[in-house]
């Protein structure tokens, strides 16, 4: 049986990622998209027959099984919430919350409408980090894991995605949500009792900067300034001595744009590098290799088309909204991240105030 599908938000992700997807798959059928701009609705109308609403709120289950949200970052958990209150299962782009207080309330939302919430967790579903994960065990006690995404230009285009109002934050919580992710993938929840971080502006103002491949409509000249962080450096540390360093850029001095995943143990070494993402500014595919003694040994990783990891993800979508013993998973991971993005901010923003000249006294 055809799973029936809303897409809330006809933005670059539906469009681009979803839309196309959903509309090849087999046991797939989008019955419904939302979007309140009429612009938007209008050129979706233009080219397909299914419904097109204003408001996420006129779906029901009556008309689908499943929402996929895409909406800007400070919509997620209201729109979210809202539909899991009329018993309507969510699939949720990240970031799945900006805060503990969004995730408490989505929390409430999925026991009281009884509906379960799933996360978007892309990483996760690529072959390359898979094939990661079943070297953990050969390095031994992990010591240290290093993340870092590092595009060359590739500014999020949309005004929204660059002000805090409506974003939350920058790099950090579009890159490093990801990232974090896959720390969670890999070694399973962290603790961390020690954060240091620091944020940087340098390339999200510059219009050079920005992701072309994005298809989006560049931004006004002239228009308001983006007030988020395009580069956010940290280094955490747990509370059994694990370190973790996090790098994500969404622009740089680089030439092309760079995914690595290091895990060093007591025994050896495994180093992932790849592109996450649809950058098509990419050096062809994956590497990964393990060390131990000196010696440096490739690991074969099968090659995939560029977005296969969101295939994926739609293919894992058939069984999910049904399965209850997912409730509640979706929300104790969005804690866990939105517990190190907010100490993260919170540290570089003291490291911010302490490079602050003293004022003199009159």
């Amino acid at each position: 049986m055809s799973l029936r599908v809303a897409v809330v938000g006809l933005g670059w992700a539906a469009r681009t990622i979803w839309l196309p997807r959903l509309a090849a798959h087999p046991d797939m059928t989008v019955t419904a998209v939302v979007d309140p701009s009429p612009a938007a609705r209008e050129a979706f109308a233009d080219s397909t027959g299914v419904r097109v609403l204003s408001d996420a709120l006129e779906l029901s289950p009556d008309l689908v099984d499943l929402a996929i949200v895409a909406v800007p970052n400070h919509a997620h958990s209201s729109v979210a919430a809202a539909l899991l209150r009329r018993g309507i299962p969510v699939f949720l782009e990240k970031p799945v919350c900006l805060s503990h207080e969004e995730a408490d309330e989505l929390a409430r939302a999925e026991q009281e409408g009884g509906a379960v919430l799933i996360a978007g967790s892309a990483a996760r579903c690529r072959t390359d980090i898979r094939a990661l994960r079943q070297l953990v065990e050969a390095v031994g006690e992990v010591r240290h894991l290093r993340l870092a995404w590092v595009r060359a230009n590739g500014v999020p285009g949309t005004d929204w995605f660059t002000r805090r109002s409506e974003a939350g934050g920058g790099v950090l919580l579009d890159l490093g949500w990801h990232l974090l992710d896959t720390a969670l993938f890999l070694l399973g929840p962290l603790s961390f009792d020690q954060v240091v971080a620091t944020t940087t502006y340098d390339f999200v103002n510059r219009r050079a900067s920005q992701a072309a491949w994005r298809e989006e409509d560049p931004k006004p000249a002239g228009g308001d300034a983006a007030d988020v962080e395009d580069t956010a450096r940290a280094f955490l540390v747990t509370d059994s001595g694990v370190s973790v360093s996090l790098l994500t850029s969404w622009a740089s001095h680089a030439t092309h744009d760079r995914t690595t995943v290091e895990v060093h143990g007591s025994a050896g070494t495994a180093v992932l590098g790849c592109t996450f993402g649809f950058s098509p500014n990419r050096l062809g595919g994956s590497s990964l290799t393990f060390t131990q003694d000196g010696k440096i040994t490739p690991v074969s990783v099968d090659e995939e088309p560029v977005g296969a990891e969101y295939d994926r993800q739609i293919d894992a979508l058939a069984g999910l909204p049904a399965d209850q013993a997912q409730r509640g998973e979706a929300v104790a991971a969005a804690r866990r991240t939105i517990d190190v993005i907010t100490r993260i901010y919170e540290s570089a923003a003291r490291a911010a105030d302490s490079r602050k000249p003293e004022e003199v006294p009159a």
